[in-house]
């Protein structure tokens, strides 16, 4: 089974290669990294490029990007993820035993996750 993570972005250079450095285990495991940039203008494309399978370009819009994305793959699973997102190492096999346990009837799915921040209303959105 063969995830593609389709990542939208738009000027996220702080924390794009931290996100991308963990999933590179998951492309070693033959998914695919798909980076769809919005038209930054603080280096994105330059910082990820190493850590992507692909790397392409659309208008700005998070649902533009997502479909661009998703486009451009065959993969059997879509996983859409933000550019400032950490997943544990092992992400993939979670998908992978989730849709296996379900005979594949899932249609969407979440982690756990914890926001960083000190806004008190980040803990509220997180549960």
């Amino acid at each position: 089974m063969k995830i593609a993570i389709i990542i939208p972005t738009l000027n996220e250079a702080a924390g794009i290669v931290s996100c991308l450095e963990r999933l590179q285990p998951m492309r070693s495991r033959g998914h695919e990294v798909i980076l769809v940039d919005g038209g930054s203008r603080d280096n994105t494309d330059r910082l990820a490029g190493p850590y992507v399978d692909r790397m392409l370009l659309s208008d700005p819009g998070r649902a533009i990007q997502m479909n661009t994305g998703a486009a451009a793959t065959s993969a059997d699973v879509l996983w859409f993820l933000h550019g400032d997102t950490l997943v544990p190492a092992n992400a993939d096999e979670i998908i992978s035993r989730e849709l296996q346990q379900s005979n594949n009837k899932v249609d969407w799915g979440r982690f756990d996750i914890q926001l960083s921040g000190k806004h008190r209303l980040l803990a509220l959105v997180a549960r």
